[in-house]
């Protein structure tokens, strides 16, 4: 596991309040009983965390998987960093 995947599973799971071990990166955040309230609360904790700017069509609330939120972050990092 990657420290960005691992870093993302703890964000989502303390916000969702489940144990890291639920979160697979197959999951939805929908699945992980997060409302969209909170999904936001998620992505701004990610940003914040990673200090990056998730692009609005990178976040997909309803069908997106946590592995798809990772992607993103990943790809973000990247183009910072390169």
């Amino acid at each position: 596991m990657s420290n960005v995947q691992q870093e993302v599973f703890e964000i989502i799971s303390k916000q969702a309040k489940i144990g890291i071990d639920t979160v697979k990166p197959e999951s939805t955040l929908k699945d992980l009983g997060v409302a969209s309230l909170d999904a936001i609360e998620v992505i701004f904790d990610i940003e914040e965390h990673f200090n990056i700017n998730l692009p609005n069509e990178e976040v997909d609330f309803e069908s997106g998987t946590v592995g798809h939120l990772i992607e993103a972050v990943e790809r973000q990092l990247a183009q910072k960093s390169g």
